[in-house]
């Protein structure tokens, strides 16, 4: 299973939020190349990088820190937050991005995500569930679409997606386990492969997502609260 260590960014720094609510916003450090290069100097492949700025514009802003990182390491990221348009994208994978994540432009405009996931390939591209109270949010969570996660997952996956990271919002930034029972769900009606998100608080959580089947699991608030340290992580 992937270990992907994430980072968010909000004016250039490194912060966490609680359950994607802005105002609860926590500065951990304020290089994100710092954190990065940790990630990397304990034996971490993979990041998610989070353009919190981005996301709640509706476009790419934090770019300058992906390339930042992605000349600087050798870290696979995937980049998300903002992405609505071919330039967008475009920028994102200029600028070092392996992967990028989409939510709000699958939701909202089908059509687009079709076409890029037809333009870029599977392997570039993630569909990103935001999922609250079982519906798929989006616009940096702050916005309800009132489609069923797991139909609009099954959707895509008719459509060729290989890769969705899925994030209990609920669970997110509280440290208190993540949405087993939920992502095993997915698992059930799907062959995707499955990148879980949110809540993840100990190594316990990691073994028990991995053995539900899920391809990759993002961790976030856990590494900067040392409740998981890169060591432990480095092992998975």
């Amino acid at each position: 299973m992937r270990i992907i260590p994430a980072i968010d960014i909000i004016d250039g720094k490194c912060v966490r939020l609680t359950k994607g609510d802005y105002a609860t916003q926590k500065i951990y450090n304020e290089n994100p190349l710092e954190v990065a290069k940790a990630f990397e100097d304990n034996g971490l492949h993979y990041l998610h990088l989070v353009d919190l700025d981005g996301a709640k514009a509706k476009r790419t802003i934090n770019y300058p820190i992906l390339e930042k990182i992605a000349s600087k390491t050798s870290l696979k990221i995937d980049f998300s937050g903002g992405l609505r348009s071919d330039e967008d994208l475009n920028i994102a994978f200029g600028n070092g991005a392996n992967q990028v994540s989409i939510g709000s432009v699958a939701a909202q405009n089908p059509k687009i995500f079709l076409g890029w996931l037809l333009q870029f390939g599977a392997e570039k591209i993630i569909l990103s569930a935001d999922v609250k109270d079982g519906q798929i949010a989006t616009s940096g969570w702050l916005e309800n679409s009132n489609l069923d996660a797991v139909k609009f997952i099954q959707s895509f996956e008719n459509e060729g997606v290989k890769y969705v990271a899925c994030t209990d919002i609920s669970k997110d930034g509280m440290l208190e386990g993540s949405s087993e029972e939920f992502y095993q769900s997915i698992l059930k009606k799907s062959n995707i492969s499955l990148i879980a998100s949110g809540g993840v608080s100990n190594l316990q959580d990691i073994i028990n997502l991995k053995n539900i089947g899920c391809e990759g699991v993002i961790i976030g608030k856990a590494i900067y609260e040392n409740k998981i340290s890169l060591k432990e992580l480095s092992l998975c």
